[in-house]
């Protein structure tokens, strides 16, 4: 996910998981070094 959505994606998952309650779970945030697309071998922004 790009940079730029990020902070959004996070709101959107918490708003919609959070129950207060123990088990609401967690959110990690992990950078990612390359993404490939097997089946055209994009690589980067266009595998996404």
């Amino acid at each position: 996910m790009s940079e730029a959505l990020l902070e959004r994606a996070i709101g959107a998952v918490v708003e919609a998981a959070y129950s207060g309650a123990i088990g609401d779970g967690k959110i990690f945030v992990l950078p990612v070094e390359e993404v490939v697309r097997i089946r055209t071998g994009e690589t980067g922004d266009a595998a996404i």
